[in-house]
């Protein structure tokens, strides 16, 4: 209501939505904390570990959501607010088990991480059953003896790693992505892949399409860029000739 239309209509429109690839999703997850978070915390070595893994969770079901029916059954919200609130659970459960002097409770974390907070998004049975999946496998004691995460990323060291050690175990250490670390089949990015295609073509043709009035100018001179960039291409690859 302060900003008057017209200025409103010729604004560039910026949305801000999560990665779709793994590796993004995990850095984006783990950026939502800091070291003096991670200080806040009695048990150090249980914190870090458990904290990477829980980041870990919440880029793999945020990116299962790009795989369609195979994903989820449907969209759901799942957000930052849910890691961070889950992150702020663990803290207080792990400080009042060192003032107690007792374990990690474990099934407690994983039933308020897959029942209360990501659970209270979930309608279908199925994917409430994966959802719980997951945490069976990556919120355990395991974590601190460096167990997979999925194929070819374990869980670091965590007595030895800080906050911005394991940033940079993110950005060096994390394998290619392929479905089967979601537990998915090899198949299953066949239909986003697909799906990929099909928009970025049907943007270009948008683009490579007449328009009348002050959008003609614009897509015009898009038009002129794309152009110039494809003489700048190598040729094509004579695939027959590489076989």
């Amino acid at each position: 209501d302060l900003i008057p239309e017209p200025i409103l209509q010729r604004c560039i429109k910026v949305a801000d939505e999560a990665p779709s690839d793994l590796r993004s999703n995990l850095r984006r997850a783990y950026s939502k904390f800091s070291q003096e978070s991670v200080d806040a915390c009695l048990k150090q070595k249980e914190f870090k570990a458990t904290l990477f893994a829980l980041c870990f969770f919440h880029s793999l079901i945020s990116g299962r959501i790009k795989f369609g029916a195979q994903g989820w059954s449907k969209k759901y919200p799942f957000n930052d607010g849910d890691l961070t609130i889950c992150g702020e659970v663990l803290k207080n459960y792990l400080n009042n088990a060192e003032a107690l002097g007792t374990e990690v409770p474990w099934p407690d974390l994983r039933y308020i991480f897959g029942e209360i907070m990501y659970g209270g998004h979930i309608t279908d049975f199925w994917d409430r059953r994966v959802n719980n999946t997951y945490l069976e496998v990556l919120i355990t004691p395991e974590l601190l003896q460096g167990c997979n995460l999925c194929q070819g990323f374990k869980s670091p060291d965590s007595s030895k790693f800080d906050y911005h050690h394991y940033s940079k175990y993110i950005e060096e250490r994390f394998p290619a992505e392929v479905p089967m670390m979601f537990w998915l089949h090899p198949n299953a990015e066949i239909g986003f892949l697909t799906n990929q295609g099909i928009s970025i073509f049907k943007t270009i043709s948008e683009i490579a399409g007449g328009s009348g009035g002050g959008a003609g100018a614009d897509i015009s001179a898009a038009q002129t860029i794309i152009t110039s960039y494809m003489t700048q291409l190598p040729s094509n690859l004579d695939m027959i000739e590489i076989r």
